[in-house]
């Protein structure tokens, strides 16, 4: 995908993990909005939990300012094809630890932010990210402890590697209509990595059951990233 020309939003993910299960179809597609369905894989379909590091997050005509530019976000994500079959992503939710960041993601694009307590700490290649939302109950949220290990070589990485870390679009719901947000970064360095203890109820608290076994993991440094305009999907 080329890049970007007319950005509305900068932002650097770094310190990525990857935890990627398959689903029944029968599970994602009822939480899907109309116009999107699941891009499917032999009758399943990934979702993805991502925990990462916002930095640099601003406007493109602004510098960034080190509190609300920088902090903890995770979301939780499925992949699906659109009306015009293109390819992306949709948000079951996205936690992240600046109310600013929240409240302005919610009423611009209607994306299911969630403000949280969030913390990543590192440790070299150790990563622990943990997270727990304000305002709900139960307080659904997470912790993550994975190890980075050393980069894939490019040719043991395979179709379902790239599938799930490259996405160029996501979907939103915005006032009843449809509406697509192209995403634009580099390709990935990806490594192996392995999860060393993981807790988490947000697949629960999406609606989803209980993740089927042990995820798929990948870990990457992180990317520079570039926001297009939203689209509305006819």
């Amino acid at each position: 995908m080329a890049e970007i020309r007319t950005a509305m939003m900068i932002q650097q993910w770094r310190r990525m993990t990857f935890l990627h299960w398959r689903y029944p179809v029968g599970a994602v597609r009822p939480l899907l909005p109309d116009g999107l369905v699941p891009d499917t894989d032999d009758d399943e379909v990934w979702v993805g939990m991502l925990p990462f590091l916002m930095d640099e997050v601003r406007p493109p005509w602004l510098p960034g300012l080190p509190y609300l530019s920088t902090f903890p976000e995770t979301n939780l994500r499925t992949y699906v094809r659109g009306p015009d079959g293109q390819a992306g992503i949709y948000f079951f939710s996205l936690d992240a630890a600046r109310l600013p960041a929240v409240a302005v993601a919610r009423g611009t694009l209607n994306l299911p932010y969630r403000w949280s307590r969030m913390s990543l700490r590192t440790d070299g290649a150790m990563t622990e990210y943990r997270g727990s939302r304000f305002a709900e109950p139960r307080g659904a949220g997470y912790r993550l402890r994975a190890r980075a290990g050393e980069p894939f070589p490019i040719e043991e990485l395979g179709q379902i590697d790239h599938y799930l870390t490259t996405q160029y679009r996501l979907y939103t719901v915005v006032a009843g209509r449809l509406i697509s947000v192209d995403v634009w970064h580099p390709s990935w360095v990806l490594h192996r990595a392995e999860v060393l203890h993981l807790e988490q109820d947000l697949t629960a608290a999406a609606g989803l059951p209980a993740p089927p076994g042990a995820p798929l993991v990948h870990s990457s440094p992180g990317v520079r990233t570039r926001i297009g305009l939203p689209r509305l999907v006819r």
